[in-house]
């Protein structure tokens, strides 16, 4: 058995992003209280595992406004809008990016598009800090994302913790085996699996379906970055996903409902058969 890797902080647009992700979070602390008790009284969201468990690979789709990769994708973009026609175009679950300097989101975003729809959500942002979770469960999240890279494995199985004592799910984003290790350690029931370099943001389109093969069958596999067209799902899809996260083709298309419906309907193959 090899020895796992030592985990260095990452550096490039992660790195300074993520040192943003710390202050925000420790500016929420001064409110740890009052969104304590709001996700205290938060209802239970709908199950965004359970969501992506069906004959088909399951899209989800992302309300994105910009990205440090590709700068403005759609500026005019409406939170509640956009999610609704992906409800209608058959998405499994919405994915809503709520950091604020890189991504344009906000938690007004999640809260709206919450309001709006039925489907499952994911709090797509750099969650660093259990205080985030807590937030992320106040706001109506069905899940929160987690960035292997981005933490420490202590930190890691903090937050691994504290979104089961939350009753938030949580999608572990990985990049290589011992990011999924650590990820299988940590618990990890959904595991997304990036395209992008999220330090130099690089996009390998072979790095997806490489490792989606190594992720037990018996937890959420999910495809990220660089998903445009059905045929890219059918790729992932041979490989043994679960699921596609989709933002930018589904962000910027004309007729997102359209978009999302062309990627819908594939059939999902199991891994290991």
């Amino acid at each position: 058995m090899q020895a796992t890797p030592a985990w260095n902080p990452p550096a490039g647009t992660l790195g300074g992003i993520i040192s943003e992700a710390y202050q925000r979070a420790e500016r929420l602390r001064r409110d740890r209280d009052a969104l304590q008790r709001a996700a205290a009284a938060a209802g239970v969201a709908p199950s965004f595992e359970a969501s992506l468990r069906r004959s088909v690979v399951g899209v989800i789709a992302e309300v994105k406004r910009r990205s440090p990769s590709k700068g403005w994708i759609n500026s005019e973009l409406s939170a509640v809008a956009q999610a609704r026609t992906y409800e209608a175009g058959g998405a499994a679950a919405i994915s809503v990016l709520t950091e604020p300097e890189h991504f344009g989101g906000s938690n007004e975003d999640l809260t709206s598009v919450r309001a709006a729809v039925g489907l499952p959500i994911l709090k797509k942002d750099f969650h660093v800090d259990p205080i985030q979770l807590v937030e992320a469960k106040a706001l109506g999240a069905s899940a929160a994302l987690l960035i292997v890279r981005a933490l420490a494995p202590d930190t890691l199985t903090k937050l691994a913790v504290a979104g089961a004592e939350l009753g938030l799910e949580l999608l572990f984003e990985v990049r290589d085996r011992a990011e999924l290790d650590r990820a299988l350690e940590a618990g990890a029931r959904v595991i997304g699996v990036n395209n992008r370099n999220l330090e130099t943001l690089v996009i390998d389109p072979t790095t997806a379906e490489r490792l989606i093969t190594e992720i037990p069958p018996d937890r959420i596999a999910i495809g990220e970055s660089g998903v445009s067209g059905r045929a890219d799902v059918e790729r992932l899809a041979r490989a043994g996903a679960d699921a596609v996260l989709v933002g930018s083709a589904v962000s910027a298309a004309q007729d997102p409902a359209a978009a999302v419906r062309e990627l819908s309907n594939v059939q999902r193959i199991e891994r290991g058969a």
